[in-house]
């Protein structure tokens, strides 16, 4: 007898209660008006590092920003990111290889939301299974290095439409890596016609203020709408 059914079944109902878990928090967010950013990528894509840059700068502005940051392992990305000065957390999930939702509300407790205008949220370095799981984010950016191949999103199509922007990261070695710009957008775009895509490299600047320029406007488009909504404005 299989059991391909009964594992169907027991998928659908995990994926089910992760989205209802998700549409709380998403409302637990919004109440507290704080604009949500998760980060999907393989592993080695510069998540940490663009990460850490983008906590330094926009803290820098006066921004109120924190991250929750998960790996299977260690609490090395945490130790990086706290570098920040940022409120950060890590999520060790030890064999899961994504964040759930139930992860993140774990991870919320000793923090008050009202004091923060923005949360990153690191997924586990997975182009697979995270694409399945809904965190209760605003936007969800995909990163995609030059070292990886320009057909990366032929390759893992369904977590390039399950984001909502693309990044290409670590620009500065492209030439290096004979890395095909044109070919990777048209990648992309054959994945997700119309997915805005950013160009940048973390470790020597390249693209980074229009990245920061791109997300502050982003977060302040969310908090106009939150104070509309709550008769602020």
């Amino acid at each position: 007898m299989s059991t391909q059914p009964r594992l169907v079944a027991v998928r659908q109902n995990v994926l089910k209660q992760n989205d209802v878990l998700a549409r709380s928090l998403r409302r637990r967010f919004e109440a507290a008006g704080v604009y949500v950013i998760s980060l999907v990528s393989s592993p080695g894509a510069g998540k940490t590092t663009l990460l850490e840059q983008t906590l330094m700068r926009l803290r820098a502005g006066g921004g109120r920003v924190a991250a929750l940051v998960g790996d299977l392992a260690t609490e090395n990305d945490a130790a990086r990111l706290a570098r920040s000065q940022a409120p950060v957390k890590q999520i060790i999930t030890g064999t899961v290889c994504h964040l759930d939702a139930a992860m993140v509300e774990r991870s919320l407790d000793d923090w008050e939301l009202k004091d923060l205008d923005c949360l990153f949220i690191e997924n586990v370095g997975n182009m697979v299974c995270p694409s399945s799981y809904d965190l209760g984010e605003n936007l969800r950016i995909v990163l995609m290095s030059v070292t990886e191949g320009e057909d990366k999103p032929l390759k893992y199509p369904t977590i390039f439409n399950t984001a909502d922007v693309a990044l290409l990261t670590k620009m500065d070695l492209a030439t290096a890596v004979e890395f095909d710009l044109t070919e990777a957008r048209d990648s992309i775009q054959s994945v997700r016609p119309g997915m805005q895509v950013l160009e940048l490299s973390a470790k020597t600047g390249l693209g980074m203020d229009s990245y920061l320029r791109f997300l502050e406007k982003q977060i302040g488009s969310r908090a106009a709408v939150v104070g509309a909504s709550l008769g602020l404005s």
